[in-house]
C-alpha cells in the first residue's frame, strides 16, 4: 500500500514526499506556478464548486462534508482521477492550500486512498 501523506502547498518538499499531487480545484492564490513543487495538479478529484462552498472550511460541517465527497469520489470525473492517484507508485503526497488540513478534502482523499477498496 502506498504512503499517503497531506502537506500544505507552500510546504518543501522533504525527503519521503514521493509523488507531489496537488489536489485543489482552483490554483493557490498569491502561488506562481513556477514556485509550486509539485509533480501533477488533479484538480477532478477536489470536491465540486457547490460543495465546496457549502462546507466553507467550517468544522462544524465536516462529517457532512467528508459524507458527501467520499459520495463525489464515485462519480466521474473525480473516480478517473482517484484511480489516477492509487495507481501512484511510491509514497504520495497530497497537497492543498487549505490553512486547516486537519478538516479538509485533502485529509478526506488520503483516507479513503488508505483504505483499500473504499471511496
Amino acid at each position: 500500500m502506498t504512503t499517503v501523506q497531506v502537506k500544505r502547498v507552500r510546504e518543501e518538499r522533504a525527503e519521503g514526499d514521493g509523488t507531489r499531487v496537488l489536489v485543489d480545484r482552483l490554483w493557490p492564490r498569491g502561488l506562481a506556478k513556477a514556485d509550486a513543487d509539485h509533480d501533477d495538479w488533479l484538480r477532478e478529484v477536489a470536491p465540486s464548486s457547490e460543495l465546496r462552498k457549502w462546507f466553507g472550511h467550517d468544522p462544524a460541517r465536516y462529517e457532512e462534508f467528508a459524507r458527501r465527497y467520499r459520495a463525489e469520489l464515485d462519480e466521474e470525473p473525480a473516480a478517473s482521477a482517484l484511480a489516477s492517484l492509487r495507481d501512484t507508485a511510491g509514497p504520495l503526497t497530497l497537497l492543498t492550500a487549505t490553512r486547516d488540513v486537519e478538516h479538509s478534502h485533502a485529509r478526506v482523499l488520503a483516507e479513503v486512498l488508505s483504505t483499500a477498496g473504499s471511496t
